[in-house]
């Protein structure tokens, strides 16, 4: 069962992908932590990365596509793969296809974690850790049980990341809209794409995914 995850940054994805790792036995391919390695294994794509990387460049389409294939191939992605992070655009989504297919393989289905905006922009410029040990805390889901105080070494230390202002995370979340708008038609079309309620609990959620995976035949249904 191979699959993509679409959704905005902040949406749930990397929590939603270790679960269908853990219940399916997939391997989670996140495209920045492969090209990290590739550079770090300094492997010919990696090299190649690394200069462009270097000089200010884009990492082209096709390279990316080529490090996918390598990575796929490997065997802990025998029982299949979760896509994170990729495509981007259509023309990204369109390499994969034909790339996937020379190999006889295919995505199965497409997972798209529909959110309102404006909440999950609160959502995550509410975000902030611990400057001491790193539990997380939100100011609305999730604030210290103690205002000022970490729940676990008792800091009054705290930090945010710059890129979760909240004008920061709108602007990014435009940025993904304008370039994911494209895909979803593409998959929508040949039946692969699955909305899900990304505004749910993570056990909601994940109950949404499972019945997405039996309504498109990955699974078989309970």
């Amino acid at each position: 069962m191979n699959i993509i995850f679409l959704g905005p940054p902040g949406a749930g994805k990397g929590t939603q992908s270790k679960l269908l790792e853990e219940r399916h036995g997939l391997v989670q391919i996140s495209t920045g932590d492969m090209l990290r390695a590739e550079v770090a294994r300094g492997s010919d794509i990696g090299n190649q990365a690394k200069a462009l990387m270097v000089a200010g460049k884009l990492v082209p389409d096709a390279l990316i596509i080529a490090m996918l294939k390598d990575r796929i191939a490997q065997p802990d992605c025998q029982n299949g793969f979760i896509l994170d992070g990729f495509p981007r655009t259509l023309a990204q989504a369109e390499e994969l296809d034909t790339m996937l297919a020379v190999d006889g393989k295919s995505i199965d289905v497409v997972l798209f974690l529909d959110v309102n905006e404006e909440i999950l922009a609160d959502r995550i410029s509410g975000r902030f850790t611990c400057a001491q040990c790193g539990q997380t805390y939100n100011e609305a889901s999730n604030p210290p049980v103690k205002a000022g105080e970490c729940d676990t070494c008792g800091s009054h230390e705290f930090k945010r990341r710059a890129d979760d202002k909240r004008e920061t995370v709108v602007e990014r979340l435009k940025e993904y809209r304008n370039l994911t708008a494209p895909i979803l038609p593409f998959y929508e079309k040949t039946g692969r794409l699955r909305k899900v309620n990304g505004m749910l609990t993570t056990a909601e959620v994940t109950a949404e995914i499972e019945a997405a995976l039996e309504d498109s035949g990955a699974i078989t249904k309970k």
